[in-house]
């Protein structure tokens, strides 16, 4: 099977890259519901997993309309209207979906649904059917509590991963023409003759879908595969696995943690190591040897001085290292 996107001088022309937190909650929310996550992502779903559990997130609004496999809401995804748009800026874009395009999307789910021998979630759905404004704000709040469980504390990380990858793209559109970027997206996205083919696409994928141009959207979850989204008159975005990803849990050395010792002390440089992983203070208390207090008290420091974040996960706080502390803890080349 394979889907044809063709392409004028035009739509080549409005071809332009974005990051999205939105597409990073639909990926890695689906990647959960497998059950069975790539090998990758095993450290990052190991911790996150029970936190939706308990939370009750894999049962809630999300679990409808992201299923493990077929396929999902397209209005989750709507376009981002910058380069960089924030979770606030794609929610509100969410909240203002049409009720006739929630419905027409909630039949698709439903269709899918039966053919792969799954109840639907008609008590959900009928909301988002007769109250679609009221209950896409239901949405957006889980969406809200989903992104402060599973992906707020680990967000400096993804997005350096994905920024990573945009400018590498860049570089090589400058260097090598944007027929080159396209081929190497992805083993089944091929640039042939003024037209884009995915090679194993079950769904259709036609300009008569969708806007002009192509919105490619750089993702840590989406691997091993490509999606996409068709709806008219946007843009068809088409999110690919970023590079780098094999990389992004494994734990980050910090050869340069005895040259930032001498300027912010031992202990939190220590701290600082630790927190290659969100942690609580408690288990930093822990694993550091300083007390509950102490942690706290530099913690503070820490975020003050902007090396730190803090995200509430449940009745807990977790603490994660900024991209400005990786840098700090990576020596210059």
């Amino acid at each position: 099977m394979e889907a044809e996107l063709s392409f004028t001088t035009a739509d080549l022309a409005q071809t332009r890259f974005a990051l999205s937190p939105m597409w990073e909650v639909v990926t890695s929310f689906k990647l959960l519901r497998t059950g069975t996550e790539p090998p990758p992502h095993r450290r990052w779903a190991a911790q996150v997993r029970p936190r939706l559990t308990e939370a009750g997130l894999d049962r809630g609004w999300l679990a409808g309309l992201i299923p493990g496999d077929g396929y999902l809401a397209d209005f989750l995804n709507p376009t981002p209207a910058t380069p960089f748009p924030t979770l606030a800026e794609e929610l509100a874009a969410v909240r203002r979906t049409p009720g006739e395009r929630v419905r027409y999307e909630l039949d698709l789910l439903d269709a899918n649904a039966r053919a792969a021998g799954r109840p639907s979630h008609s008590a959900r759905f009928r909301l988002l059917r007769e109250a679609p404004e009221a209950a896409l704000a239901k949405v957006a709040d889980e969406v809200e509590t989903y992104w402060e469980l599973a992906l707020a504390p680990y967000w400096a990380r993804i997005r350096q991963l994905l920024e990573a990858d945009v400018f590498h793209r860049a570089r090589q559109v400058a260097e090598h023409g944007a027929a080159h970027v396209l081929n190497e997206l992805h083993e089944t996205v091929r640039w042939d003759d003024g037209s884009l083919r995915l090679v194993r696409r079950a769904c259709a994928l036609t300009r008569a879908e969708t806007g002009s141009g192509l919105l490619l959207v750089p993702s840590a979850f989406a691997w091993p595969r490509v999606l996409t989204r068709s709806v008219a008159p946007d843009p068809p975005q088409l999110a690919y696995p970023a590079r780098g990803i094999g990389s992004l849990w494994e734990p980050r050395a910090t050869p340069a943690a005895d040259a930032v010792a001498a300027v912010l002390g031992r202990s939190r440089t220590l701290l600082l190591t630790e927190l290659d992983t969100p942690t609580s203070t408690t288990r930093l208390a822990q694993t550091s040897g300083l007390s509950p207090a102490g942690v706290s008290q530099h913690l503070t420091a820490l975020r003050n001085a902007g090396l730190v974040t803090a995200h509430r996960v449940g009745r807990s706080v977790l603490y994660a290292r900024t991209a400005v502390a990786d840098a700090l803890l990576t020596p210059a080349a």
